[in-house]
This record gives C-alpha cells, sequence and structure tokens, in this order.
C-alpha cells in the first residue's frame, strides 16, 4: 500500500464519485440524505475501552477474508451481540469488494440496537458523505495523507451537517500534525471526530511493531484514540488499551476468526481489564 496505492484509490473514487453524479443531481442527494432517518449515534463504554468491528470480504494486505455469499447481516449483529460500539463496513468495491449495499445491510441490522454503522473507504468528495448518511451511517473514515486540507475539512463540515462522526486516520506524526490543524478548525467545531493510527506500513503492506505505542503521545487526548490495524489478539487489546487507546478498530481477525462474536468479547474484556488496571 504505497503512496501510488493511496492515489490510484482516490483516483477511482473519484470515478465512482463522477458516475453518480450522472445519475442524481447534489442538492436531490443532499435534500434525501437530511431527510432519511436520523443516523444513531456513537456510544462509547464507561469502561474505557470499545471495539469497531469491521465487514469487509477482501484485503489487499491478506487477500480474500469471505466469498460473496457472506450473510452481512448476520456477521453484522452477531458483532452487536457480542458488544461492538460500531461496525466498519468497506464499501470500496475493486480492492475490497465492499459496496454500499453491504452498508445498508448493516445499518438495517444494526436498527435498534444501538450500535452505530461506519463507512469505509477511501473518501474524496461530500457527495460520499451524504451517500453514507442515506446508506444508513452514523460515522466515516476519512485519510489525512490521501487528500489536501481543505478537501479534508469539506469532508468533516459534511459530517457535521449530516450528523456523523469522524474517524480521522493517520498514519505518522507529520499526518497527526495535520489531524490537529483540521481538529482546531472552525469547520470542525462541533464535529464529533475520533483520531485513529493505523500501524500498516503504506509500502510493504506490513503491520509495524511498536507504531501504535510509539504515536500515541502525539494524539491529541481531548479526541477518543483508535488503534487500527494489527489488533488480533485479547493480549494486543490489553496491550493497546493499557497504553491508552480507547478503541480499536479490527477487521481481518474478526473476518477470519471461527468464532468473530467470542473473540470479540475476549478483546472487549481484555481491553477494559487492562484500563481498570
Amino acid at each position: 500500500m504505497s503512496g501510488d496505492f493511496l492515489a490510484a484509490m482516490a483516483a477511482s473514487s473519484r470515478q465512482r464519485v463522477a458516475l453518480a453524479r450522472g445519475a442524481l443531481s447534489e442538492a436531490e442527494l443532499f435534500r434525501r440524505a437530511s431527510e432519511s432517518p436520523a443516523p444513531t449515534p456513537l456510544s462509547l463504554s464507561p469502561r474505557g475501552f470499545d471495539v469497531i468491528a469491521e465487514v469487509k470480504l477482501r484485503s489487499p494486505a491478506v487477500g480474500q477474508l469471505k466469498g460473496g455469499d457472506e450473510n452481512v447481516a448476520a456477521r453484522v449483529g452477531s458483532y452487536a451481540a457480542a458488544g461492538a460500539a460500531a461496525v466498519s463496513v468497506l464499501t470500496e468495491p475493486d480492492r475490497f469488494e465492499g459496496s454500499l449495499d453491504h452498508l445498508r445491510q448493516a445499518s438495517r441490522a444494526l436498527a435498534g440496537r444501538g450500535v452505530s454503522a461506519m463507512r469505509k473507504d477511501f473518501l474524496v468528495d461530500p457527495w460520499q458523505v451524504a451517500e453514507a448518511r442515506l446508506a444508513g451511517a452514523g460515522g466515516v473514515l476519512i485519510i489525512v495523507r490521501m487528500l489536501e486540507r481543505d478537501e479534508l475539512l469539506a469532508l468533516i463540515a459534511a459530517a457535521k451537517r449530516f450528523g456523523l462522526f469522524v474517524l480521522v486516520e493517520c498514519f505518522d506524526a507529520a499526518d497527526i500534525a495535520i489531524a490537529r490543524e483540521l481538529i482546531a478548525a472552525p469547520e470542525a467545531q462541533g464535529a464529533r471526530l475520533l483520531i485513529g493510527v493505523n500501524s500498516r506500513d503504506l509500502v510493504t503492506l506490513k503491520v509495524v511493531p511498536g507504531r501504535l505505542e510509539e504515536l500515541l503521545p502525539l494524539l491529541p487526548a481531548a479526541l477518543p484514540r483508535v488503534a487500527e490495524s494489527g489488533v488480533a489478539t485479547p493480549e494486543d487489546a490489553a496491550r493497546l488499551a493499557a497504553c491508552g487507546y480507547e478503541l480499536a478498530l479490527i477487521g481481518s481477525s474478526l473476518m477470519t476468526a471461527p468464532d468473530p462474536a467470542a473473540l470479540l468479547g475476549a478483546m472487549l474484556a481484555a481491553g477494559r481489564g487492562a484500563r481498570r488496571g
């Protein structure tokens, strides 16, 4: 996952937006999104550690995780029952085999459970934030490294407009410095923000040991901090919770676990136990 990968993903994302704009005006999309049912707000546990559990059929780093016949609704329901605070749904179609329909299925399965769905994609345009709201999402992920400052602020402003939380994803100290500027900007005031560190190296696709712990002190402590990638076991969850992360976004390990609900429950117990300690 090099810088070229992110550039290619951004270009593909822009093409998807262009195609969607050909079928519907922005004014009409925004009207429909604004009038759609209010999303489930993100609710975090007072016990100090939560999990955003992910649904993705394929990962460029790992390969195929599940087939196209995966029952998204059933998986999402099991995540909610096991205690997930939110469910991240990949909607990128080419490299991750995701779709907006997966997000719609997840949102329907989470209705009434108090668990928010989050659109995870390579978002480049407020159009996609409105799409997320219309599909039932309560949040979106944005990637600091992929866009210019004004583009990132436009996404945050759109999320605030549509009542969605934003997970601001960083890879290194430079990204975190930019994220701090975004958080302080007028456009971000009043938005529900989380800040995350992705521990996967952009060139090798390998998880970098120690990156999450190394970058944690640079993150603003006023925002919930999310550990992304490389959280595979309850011991990982306990370690990251103990050092200060309030959430972990967990994907591949849950997608490949024989009993994902049991693994998720064990991770939550371990993380919350470490926070108490």
